[in-house]
């Protein structure tokens, strides 16, 4: 019989059902509500960037203004905070902050900007969950995940992959501005995918994400100059449009952050990803009432596609980690029943 996970471990913390019809521990309940106050956090961005993009404000000037509020918020943080334990700079890890930067920051959130003038944000918000299935393609493409496409848990995750995507290609197929919201994830995912070996080198993370975010201001900075000429764009003309790029700048770029680094590390990738649907409810319930978004068949049932996709992947993920528990346990049992003797 195969033994189920430590209940200390990562990814069984979280767990919200406790044998016997035992209370929730408070902690479980804080780590709870973070993970849903994390997701509707990104939910309001996605209305945030509408109603900004709709108030007028460039789409090339948004994410400039997003960035630089990010920057000044994080720094000061990271400064402080991580000023004992920050490694020494070096040309060549500015240069990856830099590239990490366009794919984290520069195209991802322009892509995403301009998916939002053709999309409704529910289905941006119903792509987006494509994520988890798309870093897993591309880590295993680059060796960084192992297949094992014999084992139930390998074949889960490549069928979770495949059908996600598939979601993905049906809502696209109905919507052509979706094209640039999986440009959106494929660079975001791209970005998870790649910052593994520069975090290792760099593992201050407050600090990561400043310099992150300072090389994205000054990448949309470049582009909005070259792109947006109307003077117009870079105005804010409303109390909304305020509100809007304050969030997105205080709430997303900073508080997000620190909020989405504080629940991985209490209750595992795994836990947290699996609450993005919440997002595209939380977004669809606004997105009807605020924009009169219209739900149509082919979004509803890709947007089903993706999520039931995601939780194939993440299933997967799941039931590998715990065959690696158990597998690393079966060898621990059997090296201290060998007579060292013989």
């Amino acid at each position: 019989m195969r033994s189920s996970p430590s209940q200390d471990s990562p990814e069984m913390r979280p767990v919200l059902a406790r044998s016997g019809g035992e209370s929730f521990s408070s902690g479980q309940v804080k780590l709870l509500a973070a993970v849903l106050l994390l997701q509707l956090c990104y939910a309001g961005y996605n209305i945030a960037a509408k109603v900004a993009l709709d108030k007028g404000i460039g789409q090339f000037v948004f994410p400039v203004y997003r960035n630089v509020i990010g920057f000044s918020l994080l720094a000061p943080f990271a400064y402080f905070l991580e000023k004992e334990d920050r490694p020494s700079l070096s040309l060549s890890l500015l240069f990856q902050f830099f590239l990490l930067a366009s794919f984290g920051i520069t195209i991802n959130q322009v892509c995403f900007l301009i998916g939002l003038r053709y999309v409704p944000t529910t289905y941006a918000a119903a792509i987006q969950n494509l994520g988890p299935a798309l870093t897993f393609a591309m880590a295993a493409a680059l060796g960084l995940e192992q297949v094992h496409i014999a084992k139930r848990y390998g074949l889960a995750k490549v069928l979770g992959t495949v059908t996600s995507i598939g979601g993905a290609t049906v809502i696209t197929l109905y919507k052509v501005g979706c094209a640039y919201i999986l440009g959106n994830c494929v660079t975001w995912s791209a970005w998870m995918v790649l910052q593994v070996p520069v975090v290792k080198k760099y593992p201050a993370k407050l600090s990561f994400s400043a310099f992150i975010c300072f090389f994205g201001f000054l990448q949309c900075l470049v582009i909005a100059c070259i792109s947006e000429t109307d003077s117009k764009k870079w105005k804010v003309h409303s109390v909304e449009q305020l509100c809007a790029i304050l969030y997105s700048g205080l709430v997303v770029s900073g508080i997000a952050i620190a909020l989405q680094i504080w629940c991985i590390d209490k209750g595992g990738p795994l836990f947290t990803a699996v609450f993005g649907p919440v997002q595209v409810v939380a977004v669809a319930i606004v997105s009807v009432l605020i924009f009169n978004d219209q739900l149509y068949l082919g979004g509803v049932v890709g947007s089903v596609l993706i999520v039931f996709g995601l939780y194939l992947v993440l299933w997967g993920k799941k039931e590998e980690k715990v065959s690696n528990q158990d597998m690393s346990q079966g060898l621990q049992m059997h090296a201290l029943q060998i007579d060292p003797c013989e």
